[in-house]
């Protein structure tokens, strides 16, 4: 019997984040890759937010590019952050997800890259952040155009975590 991941198309994705100071105006950027037979299609996306942090950034350039796509694929997404691939192939979701995210940021977005990873054969792999690979390379000028994206957004999960946080700080020093 054939495997239904067999007849996925292959998509390569590689996605950075980039912060002006952190937290800071943020950006995210992607460049998603498929080849069939002799042809090759290219597709690059970013955004920025106004006030975030570079980890959300990473982030969000994944769930981004993911959401991109228009049906199940194979996914080999290629990161730079450590952060987001240790996480997945060393097991610190499942770690996170037994603790029901006890003390862990990004939820939100970790979440929706659960999700998205769910439709999909995805694989996380990591590549050393400018050292010259030119594909995570123009991922990086993609995320410091997002840097520069008009409109920047308003990261309300970003917003919604200090909330938190300085709710959880006050109830200490009360």
């Amino acid at each position: 019997m054939e495997n239904k991941q067999d007849n996925l198309k292959e998509v390569s994705i590689f996605c950075d984040g980039a912060c002006q100071f952190n937290p800071g105006v943020g950006g995210w950027g992607a460049l998603l890759i498929y080849r069939n037979n002799t042809k090759e299609y290219r597709k690059e996306i970013y955004g920025g937010f106004q006030k975030t942090t570079n980890n959300r950034m990473e982030l969000m350039a994944c769930i981004r590019a993911i959401e991109t796509l228009k049906q199940s694929c194979r996914v080999n997404l290629h990161t730079d952050s450590q952060y987001i691939t240790n996480a997945f192939n060393l097991g610190w979701l499942d770690k996170w997800q037994a603790r029901n995210w006890h003390n862990i940021k990004n939820v939100d977005l970790w979440k929706q890259l659960l999700k998205l990873c769910k439709q999909h054969a995805t694989s996380f792999r990591w590549v050393k952040g400018h050292n010259g690979h030119p594909e995570q390379e123009h991922s990086d000028f993609l995320a410091n155009e997002g840097l520069k994206a008009n409109p920047l957004l308003v990261d309300f999960g970003y917003e919604q975590q200090l909330a938190k946080e300085k709710a959880q700080e006050s109830l200490l020093t009360a």
